[in-house]
């Protein structure tokens, strides 16, 4: 009984090495209508010989051919399965050539023993899902809460070899003594990703930081916005990446020196034109720099982005200096508020208001509204005050599901993320806790299209994880978290330095009822916002973050003896 198996599709060359064997590489094509010609190169074996082999183009078949090239083409190999009906194949791939391709294959997967390189990646995703041990006794909750985690933990990717070799932003090949990283989502994953994995693996999220830095020192000084392999595509808007560099250093991912990088952040906010490869990563930074304002969307990422270089100067460089000018200039924010609206605007470079509706990237202003994560009491306190704030809160969250341009609350896209817990700036946590398990029950599920939207390389996933955890990163920059009430039994977080533990005592409760005051304290009954992330380190091994029926979330910490 033969088998055929083609080997190709979109390979720009390939060819047959043997009855067994091919090797060859793709050309990456497109990424969101944008042009990503890197190149992957593999190498690929059988654990049997083919009886006949061959290419093909498009439609036909060329027996015995061995050489394939150009889109809609590649080879194929038929196998007798008379007395041995399973084939295993297997691949190595590399940035860099058909080499390390090979090299990568024999370090990595020498032997053709299935169930043992199945069982060492079943005990090694353990290792990661196990650092959350989440208790509850709803089991399709706890299904949805570890896909999430996985999703969480599958980017970025590696994309240096086992000898150090990855392909450069400059398209020369370089040699890293860590692991070098690619697949970088920044205006998403900067919101929640960088922060879970700067916590349960902040080897990993200080080699995310340090690839970056490699980056831009080979794209032409700037750091990039969207990395495909070697590529920035520039996708999205903002200076995202300043952003995920300052949550990675103050959610515990420190190995490596600050002020590089603190140079680059520099770099991008404050020179016009800057550029990784040949896209400019702050457009209309001049005009941002001299008027105070630009297209509000933009403008507001600028700010967020300004806001965590002053925090990444001060606490990574000790720098307070340069810190007070970047908090000035997210401080901005305020230029965009139109009395007259009563929302954010744009303006058109004379100063004059554009119509309401321009300028919001994937999705509404009463969405962006919200975008000033670090300044909430300024912005509560200009709209005209906690009444005002949480009235407007109520009427956008009528509805969860909102497009890009629906007037109200979007589970399914990033600038959304954080508003739930803008009620804890108003006194009214237990609407960020009822808000939060509308958004678990009524948006997400455990089947196939379960999720309000894209996952984006984790960000959904991450989003998901604090949401039940109770523990939200809200401030960017800032290693902390504003609070929920909890959707598990129990959960504990095990840390490089200790375990958090968060318990509800409200056990049996179901999720959709879990929206109770929550209150902070620590042990001495002092009354907090939020809970910092040092503050828990400090602490760690004897951290109880409980809830119960009419007490709502309660922070108790107990000091270390070490500490």
């Amino acid at each position: 009984m033969p088998i055929d198996i083609e080997v190709g599709r979109s390979f720009d060359t390939l060819v047959i090495t043997g009855p067994n064997s091919c090797e060859g590489y793709a050309e990456g094509g497109n990424f969101c209508g944008v042009r990503t010609p890197y190149k992957v190169y593999f190498v690929a074996e059988f654990d049997a010989r083919a009886v006949t082999t061959g290419i093909w183009k498009e439609d036909r078949l060329t027996p015995g051919g061995r050489f394939a090239e150009g889109s809609e083409s590649g080879v194929y190999f038929t196998f007798d399965l008379t007395e041995n009906r399973n084939v295993q194949y297997k691949i190595g791939v590399s940035y860099v050539s058909v080499e390390n391709a090979r090299a990568n294959l024999a370090a990595e997967n020498a032997g053709w023993d299935f169930a043992a390189v199945q069982h060492a990646a079943e005990r090694r995703w353990n290792d990661y899902l196990g650092l959350i041990e989440a208790e509850g006794t709803n089991p399709d909750r706890t299904t949805q809460f570890y896909t999430h985690l996985y999703r969480v933990l599958i980017h970025p990717n590696v994309c240096s070899d086992v000898n150090g070799e990855y392909m450069g932003a400059d398209f020369r090949v370089h040699r890293s003594r860590s692991k070098q990283y690619t697949s970088f989502s920044n205006w998403d994953t900067y919101r929640t990703q960088i922060q879970l994995l700067s916590m349960l693996a902040p080897d990993v999220a200080s080699d995310v930081v340090l690839s970056h830095q490699h980056f831009a020192e080979q794209s032409g000084g700037a750091f990039p916005r969207w990395v495909m392999a070697n590529i920035e595509t520039g996708i999205m808007q903002g200076d995202p990446t300043p952003i995920l560099i300052a949550n990675a250093w103050a959610f515990g991912a420190q190995d490596y020196d600050p002020f590089p990088l603190f140079q680059i952040m520099r770099r991008n906010a404050e020179v016009p034109g800057a550029k990784s490869q040949d896209v400019e990563e702050r457009p209309g930074l001049k005009q941002y720099l001299e008027k105070g304002y630009y297209n509000a969307s933009e403008q507001l990422e600028y700010t967020s982005s300004d806001f965590s270089i002053g925090q990444f100067a001060l606490h990574a460089c000790g720098d307070e200096f340069a810190s007070w000018r970047y908090f000035h200039y997210a401080r901005s924010w305020k230029n965009l508020y139109n009395p007259q609206t009563g929302w954010l605007q744009s303006r058109n470079a004379d100063g004059s208001w554009k119509p309401l509706g321009e300028d919001w990237r994937e999705s509404t202003y009463k969405n962006y509204f919200w975008m000033v994560p670090y300044d909430l009491a300024g912005l509560i306190e200009t709209m005209g005050g906690k009444a005002a704030a949480e009235k407007r809160l109520d009427e956008f969250f009528v509805r969860l599901d909102a497009g890009y341009n629906d007037p109200w609350f979007a589970s399914g896209n990033e600038p959304s993320f954080h508003i739930p817990w803008v009620y804890n700036w108003l006194g009214r946590p237990d609407k960020t806790s009822k808000v939060i398990n509308r958004i678990l029950n009524e948006q997400y599920t455990s089947a196939p299209d379960g999720l309000p939207g894209n996952d984006d390389l984790g960000t959904m996933g991450a989003w998901y994880v604090f949401a039940c955890t109770g523990l939200y990163p809200m401030i960017p920059g800032v290693g902390g978290f504003t609070l929920s009430t909890p959707v598990f039994d129990k959960v504990v977080i095990h840390l490089k330095h200790g375990d958090i533990t968060i318990t509800d005592r409200g056990v049996g409760i179901p999720d959709i009822a879990k929206a109770m005051e929550p209150m902070f304290t620590t042990g001495d009954a002092e009354e907090r916002a939020g809970l910092g992330f040092a503050v828990m380190q400090n602490f760690m091994d004897k951290v109880k973050v409980s809830s119960a029926p009419g007490r709502g979330t309660r922070v108790t910490l107990t000091k270390r003896l070490d500490a």
